[in-house]
């Protein structure tokens, strides 16, 4: 069991990640995009969007830090345990704070606001409620592990998901660890097999075309009749 949670479910998942992505961008270019719906309601989103979006982006990066970078690096350049950890627990803790709140305002609006709740979709939901899990977990993870418990990730958790991009992985590291630390593990692998088929591909997508897109020129003639019929008697144009 351990070796197919911890080595043959996460390779099934990051190939499902690649190979759909590729697929999608083949064969559903149209469909690559997020589905907008800032037409139906901009208030909640004006709150609800900077804060997931940029709540997860303080996530993404305190997880490069924290399972990307070995240990004995940041203790190389002067970081000592502590305070990593503290760094860790303040701004984990914030950044996972405002990317739940940002996500449940969205989530709200979602479902509170007709035409967008119209707009969704089955696997928005499922999509919705996978995330969730996932942040919910990471932000137990974060107070837990650094305030109440004494498991350092740093040891276990990081060194088994450097070894997937190794093709060496560790699973008696994962099946040690904490329950919600494995929760967390399998959540954020199916999220990465559910994220091809979802909106979540605009996040590889940037607008690069308009740098060398060419201008769209307007001209006018002063004599140019407006629309297909002749103006009304006092309508007309002054020059």
């Amino acid at each position: 069991m351990n070796q197919f949670l911890w080595v043959i479910f996460p390779y099934i998942c990051l190939t499902v990640f690649v190979v759909g992505h590729f697929w999608r961008y083949r064969y559903d270019k149209f469909g690559w995009t997020t589905r907008s719906s800032q037409l139906y309601e901009d208030r909640l989103l004006r709150i609800g969007s900077p804060l997931f979006h940029f709540g997860i982006l303080a996530v993404f990066l305190g997880h490069v830090m924290g399972l990307g970078v070995p240990k004995s690096w940041t203790e190389a350049v002067g970081i000592s345990e502590g305070l990593y950890h503290f760094m860790a627990v303040s701004i984990g803790a914030v950044a996972g704070f405002a990317t739940l709140v940002g996500m449940v305002i969205l989530i709200y609006r979602r479902r509170t606001v007709g035409p967008v709740f119209s707009a969704t979709t089955k696997m928005d939901k499922t999509m919705y409620a996978v995330l969730a899990t996932v942040i919910v977990l990471g932000l137990v993870n974060t107070v837990a592990a650094n305030i109440f418990g004494h498991y350092d990730y740093r040891e276990g958790v990081s060194i088994w998901f450097r070894g997937i991009f190794r093709f060496d992985l560790h699973p008696d590291l994962m099946a040690e660890a904490p329950w919600s630390f494995q929760l967390h593990g399998l959540a954020a692998m199916f999220l990465f097999a559910l994220w091809p088929f979802t909106r979540l591909v605009h996040v590889f997508s940037a607008p690069l075309g308009y740098l060398t897109r060419p201008y769209i020129v307007y001209r006018s003639r002063d004599d140019q009749q407006l629309g297909s019929h002749r103006p009304r008697r006092g309508w007309d144009r002054v020059s």
